[in-house]
């Protein structure tokens, strides 16, 4: 197991299922009762775009209601306490690994920002958001939430890429490895000669390209997994 040097995390919705949201691509995850091509892309948002923001709404709500688990806070404590940088990048839209103190970049966005679809202006969302609204910076209705749609580029990949090809270890935590270009990290990291490891509820898409595996619940092992770390440093 890695003892120093740059730790790269990849968190998928996994680990905020435990604090109640919803996954996705479970067999009753949120694509089972809304289909993709109604809420989640730009093709979506122009043919029905209250529809759009009604999904969000419910999910902003949602995401307002959770609190951070065990595998939230046990992150913010490698984060803090790890003798090197701790990277943490999160395909999840919530502010869970905020609220239990971590820093990190949202690949997807996040429910809690607003965009303007026509001059790219950002802003934080209200709770509630409607066609209607008009972007305070061209006065467009224009409104979006600032997540990333099926079709759209992901934030932060020139940052991923540089944290990617410096880390010593790559970690992916509660993602399906289903969705790419998150799919293909750990064989871009592994590729730089980071050692990598999965810790994941069962075996994913791409679990062979992984050395390491941890199986469990995210809110069991990544507590130890993170316990162990440390004690080599204390």
């Amino acid at each position: 197991m890695q003892t120093s040097g740059t730790i790269l995390i990849l968190t998928g919705a996994g680990i905020s299922a435990e604090s109640g949201l919803g996954t996705f691509r479970d067999s009753d995850g949120l694509w089972e009762q809304v289909p993709i091509t109604e809420v989640a892309t730009p093709q979506a948002f122009v043919r029905d775009p209250q529809k759009v923001h009604d999904f969000y709404n419910m999910r902003r709500q949602a995401a307002g209601r959770a609190q951070p688990n065990a595998t939230h806070h046990a992150l913010a404590r490698l984060q803090r306490d790890w003798p090197d940088p701790v990277v943490l990048i999160t395909q999840n839209v919530d502010a869970l690994h905020e609220a239990a103190g971590s820093t990190a970049l949202h690949m997807h966005g996040a429910l809690s920002g607003a965009v303007c679809a026509a001059c790219d202006h950002r802003w934080p969302a209200p709770a509630l958001m409607a066609p209607s609204d008009a972007c305070p910076h061209c006065g467009k209705a224009a409104t979006r939430p600032d997540i990333v749609w099926f079709g759209e580029m992901p934030h932060h990949l020139p940052a991923i890429d540089r944290h990617l090809s410096d880390c010593a270890l790559f970690v992916a935590i509660g993602t399906s490895g289903a969705v790419y270009p998150a799919a293909g990290f750990v064989a871009e990291a592994a590729c730089h000669g980071a050692a990598t490891l999965e810790i994941n509820a069962a075996a994913t898409d791409v679990s062979e390209a992984f050395e390491q595996h941890i199986i469990g619940p995210a809110s069991t092992v990544v507590p130890d997994w993170v316990d162990t770390l440390l004690a080599q440093h204390s």
